[in-house]
């Protein structure tokens, strides 16, 4: 049995919507005294987005790494499982720290995201995640890219 690595999906930006939940609670409270109801109902929507945000499922994602495959896990359901083997490329802009891994369909791949990247969440230890990645990729199998959004 090979040592299996676990690295948490996490919110990207928490502080935005702690924000929008305090901005938004304090808009409701002050909206309902002044008999704004307009005013309380848009900051009510506000904490209502933002504590859905910081609850979400999407953050009992995991991605698993072992010798076998990279696996992605919600709440300890199976998403899907590659095996390194059957990994088609690693699309890798070391730079920002972004990387793509390609599994063959897009239902079996992953973008890890990095500076800059248009993504709601962020992977703990995403760095030593990538390393393991690269670890186990043929690395003829590898491209470098500058930016992401520019591979071909």
């Amino acid at each position: 049995m090979s040592d299996v690595r676990r690295f948490r999906f996490r919110p990207r930006q928490p502080a935005v919507a702690a924000a929008a939940c305090l901005l938004g609670a304090g808009l409701a409270v002050s909206g309902a005294i002044d008999g704004r109801w307009s005013w309380a109902l848009l900051g009510l929507i506000a904490v209502v987005l933002g504590l859905l945000y910081l609850v979400s499922p999407a953050w009992r994602t995991e991605v698993l790494v072992d010798d076998e495959a990279l696996e992605v896990q919600n709440r300890g359901a199976r998403r899907f499982r590659v095996a390194w083997g059957e990994v088609r490329r690693v699309v890798l802009a070391r730079a920002v720290g972004t990387a793509f891994v390609d599994g063959g369909a897009p239902d079996k791949s992953l973008l890890l995201p990095g500076r800059g990247a248009r993504a709601p969440y962020k992977i703990e230890g995403q760095p030593q995640l990538l390393e393991a990645i690269l670890a186990h990729v043929d690395v003829e199998r590898v491209t470098e890219v500058e930016r992401l959004d520019r591979a071909g």
